[in-house]
């Protein structure tokens, strides 16, 4: 791995610092009681950054979303971590009934509701429904939704990199939320193959979630939803034209649960 790629994140890092520390800290300062909330202050920051750098990254990740998410999503949709809501633009309407977005930092919220409703899911009509809870809290998402396995479509797009106990967390989604026959969707970076990769990713890992509100880039994501168990199918993908000597190496899934 040459030093340049150990080090290519800084640039990100510099500039989410740039967008957003003075507009954090200014609520910070008219709110000093968030200083007792370190949680609090990282999801006001990463609101920041995610309205800059979220567009950016869906639109370089358009295609990709179309292939996995146009093509697949359909019935009830649990899109997990939602964020600004871009991925409600790739449901095709005549498939999905439902979407559910699941995005416990209110601070996007606004414009998650603005992105669904462009989409032409809406609160008034039944066919959207906002969730603030995290996805490990598997029993608010039941109860809110009225009851056991209520979900088709689980979709996941660069979130369980920053869940918290992320294997517990995927587990409970796909055998307590995901009906029988229901599949999830993901698109992730992940963990490299290559040791050396590796190594600095781990390195990286704890200055890089203080950015982005706990992202950890050492996770082997695609391996922990496949080791759940209990698939009919499982199709597991890289990028084609990515390089794997990066910190930033994606895995795409389509996994449809046991009928």
């Amino acid at each position: 791995m040459t030093v340049l790629k150990r080090y290519s994140l800084l640039g990100d890092l510099c500039m989410a610092f740039k967008i957003a520390f003075w507009p954090t800290f200014k609520q910070i300062w008219a709110n000093p009681s968030l200083l007792s909330h370190p949680t609090a202050i990282s999801r006001i920051f990463m609101s920041y950054v995610w309205s800059v750098f979220g567009a950016g990254i869906d639109e370089r990740g358009g295609q990709i979303k179309r292939g996995l998410v146009t093509e697949h999503a359909r019935g009830v949709v649990l899109d997990v971590g939602a964020g600004c809501g871009h991925t409600a633009k790739y449901l095709d309407k005549t498939r999905v009934t439902k979407y559910v977005a699941l995005e416990p930092n209110v601070n996007m919220h606004h414009e998650l509701r603005c992105a669904a409703d462009a989409a032409g899911f809406s609160e008034a009509s039944g066919s959207f429904v906002l969730l603030s809870c995290g996805a490990e809290d598997t029993t608010s998402i039941l109860t809110s939704l009225g009851g056991y396995q209520p979900v088709d479509t689980i979709i996941s797009i660069l979130v369980l990199c920053s869940v918290p106990d992320p294997q517990d967390t995927i587990k409970s989604l796909a055998t307590d939320v995901l009906k029988p026959g229901g599949q999830v969707l993901f698109c992730e970076h992940v963990q490299s193959p290559h040791p050396d990769v590796a190594w600095w990713q781990t390195f990286w890992s704890p200055l890089w979630g203080v950015a982005f509100d706990g992202c950890k880039l050492d996770r082997p994501t695609h391996l922990w939803v496949q080791e759940v168990g209990g698939w009919e199918e499982a199709e597991v993908w890289g990028l084609d034209d990515e390089d794997e000597e990066q910190l930033f190496v994606h895995r795409l899934g389509r996994l449809v649960k046991a009928g």
